[in-house]
């Protein structure tokens, strides 16, 4: 009985000594937790915060940008829609304008062609100068996207001789090509109808055949000139894909074109997608996850 009443004043002596000791650990731990979880909190709502600053910002600026355009872009058109006119040099600043901020989402050729109409019968003594001018935007404008549209999709180019092309009644076939892109493949064919040497214009016709889906090509007949940008003059395809024809140079010996194979989210702003493209794009992104 002695030694279990030693035992138990050990063990009591233990306790005594620790008590205070778990108490301060389980206070510490508590304070830990604590401090812990209000830590994550702050740094939870400033994160929040920064985005939902960030994200006033950034609409802020997109309202403000969208304002600044429609209010520029309804300016610029009032110039060429008052009915007594303007000058040849107004017109062409313009459309300089115009083309430099809004190519990517409007169709500018009539403009383009309205503006080489008002040069060739202005009789101004620098038609020349002016159309030069002219001309160098609209290759500007398709430098621009091409250059955009070859990172995100794929190309070849094809040369057209005009004398083969005379020799050639039906139309000079040009040579095919196949192009992968997205993991769809598809040939790409295209032939020469013919040539309007004063409008520095093109007609060709266009097939395009996808294995995966039908051994049908899919054809579509159209002018190319200087004037077409691709993101706007465009085929489209399935799987929300674009084909385009791009019009580099000309002259009387002949032309030098480039094909280009893109993405439909690289389109102009004014294509909309189809319902069907939408639901199909849901379904292979459910796949991808």
């Amino acid at each position: 009985m002695v030694d279990e009443k030693k035992e138990k004043d050990f063990w009591d002596k233990v306790d005594i000594v620790l008590r205070p000791i778990n108490g301060l650990l389980t206070a510490l731990a508590v304070a830990l937790l604590g401090y812990y979880t209000s830590s994550i909190l702050r740094q939870s709502e400033v994160r929040e915060t920064n985005q939902r600053v960030y994200t006033e910002l950034m609409s802020s600026r997109e309202q403000a940008e969208s304002g600044l355009r429609k209010d520029m872009f309804l300016s610029i058109m009032q110039i060429f829609l008052r009915p007594e006119g303007a000058g040849v040099e107004s017109k062409m600043l313009n459309l300089e304008m115009l083309a430099y901020n809004f190519s990517e989402s409007l169709n500018l050729k009539p403009l383009f062609s309205h503006m080489e109409r008002q040069i060739n019968t202005a009789g101004v003594s620098e038609k020349k100068d002016y159309k030069e001018r002219l001309n160098q935007v609209a290759k500007e404008v398709t430098n621009r996207q091409m250059v955009l549209l070859e990172q995100v999709g794929r190309k070849f180019s094809r040369t057209i001789d005009f004398e083969k092309l005379r020799s050639s009644p039906g139309g000079l076939e040009l040579e095919p090509e196949k192009l992968v892109l997205n993991n769809i493949e598809r040939e790409f064919m295209l032939s020469v109808n013919g040539y309007d040497p004063e409008q520095r214009e093109l007609t060709m016709e266009l097939g395009v055949r996808t294995p995966r889906e039908s051994s049908n090509v899919q054809r579509r007949t159209f002018t190319v000139g200087f004037y077409d940008f691709p993101m706007i003059d465009n085929t489209r395809l399935s799987g929300d894909q674009r084909v385009a024809v791009v019009l580099n140079q000309i002259n009387e010996g002949g032309a030098d074109i480039t094909i280009v194979y893109f993405p439909g989210s690289y389109a102009s702003l004014k294509e909309k997608v189809s319902y069907d493209e939408v639901v199909e794009n849901l379904r292979i992104l459910g796949q991808t996850r």
